[in-house]
């Protein structure tokens, strides 16, 4: 069952966050020992020429680099869960795997259900084409029928706040602008997995409250499990019950919010 729970941050700021629905709750994301592995040319080249010469000699030597190394977790039906990391850590390399862009070279990563990936900010969107022209095409991408567009696409506007742009490019909305329409978008409807990647550290403070609200409402519905990865350590606590830290790929702690991201803080200290 899921509900919500009053916990103290470090310094004493009351947060509400979706309790653990529990380890007899179905597994939704299984993470087995996954390692990402990427082959990177030892050498640098002063131009596409050269690099394509030696590609042809047969002089191009690789070197491997982990992205992620032995990475294990799982994570249940109707949970709010966190990733964690300084840059680089490789967070949203897992964060791939899982939405199934990349396949991960070691182990295995199974996934059950439907999932909205909010990755990439602009990812699925032509920046040529209005946004309603963009509305239709990303919803397209995660599966939504045109009819059900036609629908929801009043509800999607709406909860975006940006009523009067629809006919304006892409190409001249703010950063924040597009993470409003590739959220109202990918939440109008309850996914099995919401995937979330820096999405909310865009935008006005109020449009961060009001998708912070939103997953909430997502999750203590019992049926969506949200992923959440994001620089600010404040929304992690506030969103998530559980999180995982990943520095240099390797998984460094697996636990409560509170106890892992108190060992997060303290690498600055």
């Amino acid at each position: 069952m899921t509900g919500v729970r009053v916990a103290e941050s470090n310094d004493s700021q009351k947060l509400t966050r979706p309790i653990y629905p529990g380890d007899d709750a179905e597994t939704i994301i299984d993470v087995d020992g996954v390692s990402m592995i990427f082959n990177i040319a030892s050498e640098q080249f002063n131009s596409l020429k050269e690099y394509f010469i030696a590609l042809m000699r047969h002089e191009l030597a690789f070197k491997e680099f982990r992205a992620l190394n032995d990475i294990s977790f799982q994570v249940k039906r109707g949970e709010a869960f966190g990733l964690v990391g300084t840059n680089g850590s490789g967070k949203s390399t897992m964060l791939k795997i899982i939405a199934g862009v990349l396949e991960a070279s070691e182990g295995s990563c199974t996934v059950k259900g439907t999932i909205a990936p909010l990755i990439e900010l602009g990812a699925g969107f032509d920046m040529e084409l209005t946004a309603q022209e963009n509305i239709y095409l990303n919803g397209a991408l995660l599966g939504y029928r045109k009819e059900f567009i036609d629908t929801h696409f009043d509800d999607i506007v709406r909860f975006a706040e940006l009523e009067d742009f629809m006919e304006m490019p892409l190409k001249n909305y703010s950063s924040g602008m597009v993470a409003r329409i590739a959220f109202a978008i990918a939440t109008i409807t309850e996914p099995d997995i919401l995937i979330v990647d820096e999405t909310l550290s865009v935008g006005d403070f109020l449009f961060q409250q009001k998708c912070e609200q939103r997953i909430k409402e997502l999750v203590e519905s019992d049926n969506v499990t949200v992923l959440l990865v994001s620089h600010s350590i404040d929304l992690v606590e506030r969103m998530c019950d559980r999180v995982c830290w990943i520095e240099h790929g390797q998984q460094r702690m697996l636990g409560p919010t509170d106890e892992v991201c108190a060992a997060y803080k303290g690498l600055g200290r």
